[in-house]
């Protein structure tokens, strides 16, 4: 940041008084600039044992499958968010979501809040965010094609909570592609 929203005038990085984190501060106004990690609602809509990814038809990761999600808007819940999206981004609307896991990634500010639930009448297609729309027993999920390691990590505990027949509310750090902290060996 170079400029200051509220002013336009230059900004500095310094420490404000009462914190302990190096800001953004203008010079002139004093304005603090507060950068929060971001919130990113999603689905994982489900019919029996498998569940319904879209294939990105926008960038970042484009081609790629991922399960409807995108960033909470300012006005919505978290759970009215994971809705749109589902809807947006798929044409699909949930029966009677559940919170399915609560993922944070450090290294990129974000954090996902994914909720679990059946397709209404088992209906979905693809909106204008997506190529494409299908429903993958978890044999099938395209594993090497999936956009961002947080949806293979959720995808894993999905079906790991079907082979137990025991929904859990997941939570894990994602640290790097490759990796989740609670599953180093993702």
């Amino acid at each position: 940041m170079n400029f200051c929203g509220q002013c336009g005038k230059p900004v500095n990085l310094k420490v404000p008084t009462g914190d302990n984190r190096r800001r953004h501060v203008c010079g002139h106004c004093d304005t603090i600039h507060y950068q929060n990690p971001r919130v990113i609602s999603g689905c994982i809509p489900v019919v029996g044992d498998r569940v319904l990814l879209c294939r990105r038809a926008i960038e970042p990761r484009y081609g790629m499958w991922t399960l409807p999600a995108g960033f909470l808007e300012n006005g919505e819940t978290v759970l009215q968010g994971a809705l749109r999206e589902c809807w947006e981004e798929a044409m699909a609307k949930l029966n009677e979501p559940i919170l399915s896991g609560i993922y944070d990634i450090p290294h990129i500010n974000q954090v996902y809040i994914l909720y679990r639930g059946v397709l209404h009448n088992g209906s979905y297609g693809a909106g204008d965010e997506s190529l494409d729309v299908r429903l993958f027993s978890e044999a099938d999920i395209p594993w090497e094609e999936l956009a961002f390691p947080v949806i293979t990590t959720a995808l894993k505990h999905h079906f790991a909570d079907l082979k137990q027949g025991l929904p859990t509310i997941h939570t894990d750090v994602i640290t790097s592609r490759l990796r989740s902290l609670n599953n180093a060996a993702d």
